[in-house]
């Protein structure tokens, strides 16, 4: 069954952002300044992150992220909060619920409790430099993961711009082999434009879709997005607002968008998903890798990080083992991107 018509609060929220030119502006200003300010960076690889996690044993430890709503975020503190408590460490795990003013604070009763290391996931990285100086100034360890901060004793960040080129070339190679110059792609882009890290990623997608798939593809809807429930009402909105049943790519930023996304199409589909439709991410949760080995589903492809959820915990505590010892080693660490197809994954099982 098709979900019903398009919402009015839908179309105006739609036209809005076509009057704006697009949902995915350029990154303000002052958050240009902070990271074109930064210097000094390496490469991460698995021989990184090999310390000995026994070394938390007694370490206090506070943690505060955008939101536990966003399903690859879920997972990776799930498997992070199990390492820490084996490992002995006391650990506090906050969502600020992408609000600035409720993470402040958080950092601030981290800083009254005295804790040993803060690894702040930032909902506006200008907004927390000056909480996270005052940590710094306390004697606190700061790491800062998804955002090149300049208070920070290391930032755990990602190539935004390597992974969204890299989730538009996985989006154009399914692309090339489904459609062609005559018979272009309508793609539905997903981003989040709130978060400047997310923006980025979002605004490389179509370079990598320009790369791979020249002319190939048209980007004819936009949506908003890291959770998977509101995303899902707004494809489901957007696919049920077709005249024609064309819009059958989707590209976005992280596992929300695509779980979202998924369960509209097949809604839309009643199950059915045609060879032709395709979802492409970023993030890796055991949802995605079972959605997209099933092949009966309308996920794709994702661009993950070091391997599984557990792995990407294990190495988000060996950063905090670094940083704790003072032997980082730079202040930037970027982590490792891998596209995750079906046959990859399969694979590596």
């Amino acid at each position: 069954m098709k979900i019903k018509p398009f919402s009015v609060l839908m179309a105006t929220a739609l036209a809005a952002g076509l009057m704006a030119g697009s949902l995915f502006a350029a990154e303000t200003e002052s958050e240009a300044e902070v990271s074109s300010a930064l210097a000094g960076s390496i490469q991460a690889d698995e021989s990184y992150y090999d310390e000995d996690l026994s070394f938390l044993a007694g370490k206090k430890i506070g943690i505060t992220i955008q939101s536990l709503g966003n399903a690859y975020w879920a997972e990776v503190m799930a498997n992070l909060k199990m390492v820490l408590k084996e490992n002995g460490a006391e650990a506090t795990f906050l969502a600020c619920d992408d609000n600035s003013a409720i993470q402040i604070g958080q950092i601030e009763t981290f800083i009254q409790n005295e804790v040993d290391l803060i690894m702040v996931h930032p909902s506006s990285a200008v907004a927390v430099e000056d909480v996270c100086k005052a940590a710094m100034d306390a004697g606190i360890k700061v790491m800062c993961w998804d955002d090149a901060m300049e208070n920070a004793d290391a930032d755990w960040i990602l190539d935004n711009k390597a992974l969204g080129i890299a989730i538009g070339e996985m989006a154009g190679a399914f692309i090339n082999e489904h459609y062609s110059v005559n018979q272009p792609a309508q793609v539905l882009m997903i981003g989040y434009p709130s978060t400047a890290v997310l923006l980025e990623r979002a605004g490389c997608i179509e370079e990598g879709l320009k790369n791979s798939a020249p002319g190939k593809y048209e980007i004819v809807a936009e949506a908003e997005g890291i959770e998977e429930t509101p995303v899902s009402s707004q494809v489901a909105n957007i696919l049920s607002a077709q005249e024609s049943p064309d819009l059958k790519v989707v590209v976005g930023i992280g596992a929300g968008p695509m779980i979202g996304a998924n369960q509209a199409y097949l809604d839309y589909y009643e199950d059915e998903i045609p060879e032709d439709v395709g979802i492409f991410t970023a993030d890796i949760t055991k949802w995605q890798v079972d959605s997209i080995t099933s092949g009966k589903e309308a996920a794709r492809g994702v661009v993950g990080f070091e391997g599984s959820n557990l792995q990407t915990a294990n190495a988000a505590a060996s950063m905090f083992v670094k940083i704790l010892k003072g032997n980082v080693g730079a202040k930037i660490v970027y982590r490792q991107i891998t596209p995750m197809t079906a046959e990859y994954l399969t694979s590596h099982e």
